[in-house]
């Protein structure tokens, strides 16, 4: 009887080692540093799990030549983030065997930044304006590097304003939430580093809020860097008149929406 439990004990545990077997991976990438053009040495990988509030289930470290290696636990979904600097790098966990290739960037508080288009949105609905704030933001730093700190990119919002969501988007086009921090007086900050454009992909900052709304608003935005474009959103039922002195330009676009914009805000 003993020689029959332990045969289906046996049976039983080859059988749940398969099935992890076939939910584990391994993934190998390198860590590439594009201000010096060299394999990144010493950085720490991780492997996070998005649905568990990002937090890391495998850690490694880049050697001389910038390879890690990780073992994935199960099917995910997961993201790498390699810190380098301070700056945190995200990629997609690669599936069925891809390598895990990562390029990261020094890291400086004084990477030239500009905005090349911020867009306000704006709607109306019970008694209250939704709004959502756009801003693709350029680097061309040379030599490339990122730019990392507690306030990357500050911005305004107006009095009373209340943020419902804020959302980051690296060039890499992998977006992610960001919580922006309030620094008083409707002034915020997001703490995202900020890296070099990848060709004309930027980092874009998309923050959701409202505000109270009786019929009419007055906005001020205040203008805190070098700005492209200035451009105001809002449907067919509402009227937009330009403040005194703003040289907004009319934009046919969407039927539905009107589209006025000021270059070289």
């Amino acid at each position: 009887m003993k020689s029959r439990i332990f045969v289906l004990s046996s049976a039983l545990f080859c059988s749940l080692l398969l099935g992890a077997s076939a939910h584990a991976a391994t993934i190998t990438g390198t860590v590439t540093n594009k201000t010096t053009n060299n394999p990144s040495a010493g950085d720490t990988v991780e492997l996070v799990d998005v649905q568990a509030g990002m937090s890391p289930v495998a850690k490694a470290t880049t050697d001389a030549r910038g390879h890690y290696t990780l073992n994935e636990p199960g099917s995910g979904p997961y993201l790498i983030r390699v810190t380098h600097q301070g700056a945190g790098y995200f990629i997609a966990a690669p599936q069925g065997g891809g390598p895990g290739d990562i390029s990261v960037y020094d890291a400086s508080p004084n990477a030239s930044v500009s905005i090349e288009d911020q867009i306000i949105d704006i709607e109306a609905q019970n008694s209250q304006l939704d709004i959502t704030e756009q801003y693709v933001v350029h680097n061309t730093s040379s030599p490339k590097v990122t730019k990392s700190g507690a306030n990357t990119f500050e911005f305004t919002l107006p009095e009373g304003a209340v943020v419902d969501m804020a959302e980051a988007t690296r060039p890499s086009g992998l977006p992610t939430m960001a919580q922006p921090k309030e620094l008083g007086k409707g002034r915020f900050a997001f703490g995202v580093p900020i890296e070099p454009d990848q060709g004309d992909k930027m980092t874009v900052f998309q923050v959701h809020y409202h505000l109270p709304y009786t019929g009419k608003y007055t906005f001020k935005p205040p203008v805190t860097m070098p700005t492209d474009n200035l451009a105001v959103q809002l449907p067919k039922s509402m009227t937009f008149t330009p403040g005194q002195g703003a040289t907004y330009q009319s934009i046919p676009q969407d039927p539905s929406i009107q589209t006025y914009l000021l270059k070289n805000a």
